[in-house]
């Protein structure tokens, strides 16, 4: 039942984002998105995260997708987040398949890894904060990805990895407001990649910059991630001109 449910709740979403904002989503390359085998997707990467309105985005994809997030989308959302007796009741309603995890080395993360199983799907946000209007998260730290999508990878061997980079919120919502503009443009970059392949290719890095440490996969990974975002995120000045505030809500380890 709780997959139907979720699924309606996707879909009403959409239907709000349709109704109020223009919307803008295209392969790397430039073209719209092309057809996806969505039912082989085993873990997808979104790429600056700014805002907790970001299901909005959900009117950029295919229904087929949003169908595969209500099936069997296993999501690590911060604590606090879930915690929150508003929003963390939508996003449980939402997610079927959340999983609490903290920003500290603990048996949360494990948690996740266990969630993980031959049909999920999981849905990761690798930088693990918000960024502000500065560019920054709200500690005046750089936004950089951190180590979890690695650990998910070692696990995860084969299947598809969906890149999705945001063009950001911050012209919508910015942290600590409550209600969205609308009548903007939401946009969004995807890149679909092979995982063996991608493992593969890491693991090449890896080896050939002589880092002599267990760790130098996972650098490799956040290092890859930092710099695809930084390459294929759709940004505007309209994203990043609006005032800083509020709290971090996304989930990543590492």
């Amino acid at each position: 039942m709780g997959k139907y449910v979720s699924f309606a709740i996707l879909l009403a979403i959409k239907l709000v984002s349709l109704v109020f904002y223009r919307l803008e989503g295209r392969d790397i390359a430039g073209g719209p998105i092309p057809g996806r085998p969505w039912d082989q997707l085993r873990l997808v990467c979104f790429l600056n995260h700014t805002s907790l309105y970001e299901p909005l985005f959900a009117a950029i994809v295919p229904n087929r997708f949003l169908w595969e997030i209500a099936k069997r989308a296993v999501v690590p959302v911060a604590g606090k987040t879930l915690d929150r007796p508003i929003v963390g009741r939508f996003f449980k309603t939402l997610i079927p398949h959340p999983v609490s995890i903290t920003r500290s080395p603990d048996h949360t993360w494990d948690v996740v890894l266990r969630a993980v199983d031959e049909d999920s799907m999981v849905i990761i946000l690798p930088e693990g904060r918000m960024r502000r209007a500065t560019g920054l998260d709200v500690n005046g730290r750089p936004m950089t990805a951190r180590g979890g999508v690695a650990d998910i990878l070692q696990t995860i061997d084969q299947g598809q990895l969906l890149m999705a980079y945001s063009g950001g919120l911050h012209h919508v919502q910015v942290p600590g407001q409550y209600l969205p503009r609308p009548f903007r443009t939401l946009r969004m970059n995807f890149e679909l990649l092979d995982i063996a392949d991608y493992r593969a290719e890491i693991r090449a890095v890896a080896e050939a910059s002589g880092v002599k440490n267990t760790g130098r996969f996972k650098n490799a990974v956040k290092v890859d991630l930092d710099r695809r975002r930084d390459l294929y995120s759709p940004m505007t000045s309209e994203s990043t001109r609006q005032p800083q505030g509020g709290s971090d809500g996304g989930g990543s380890r590492g």
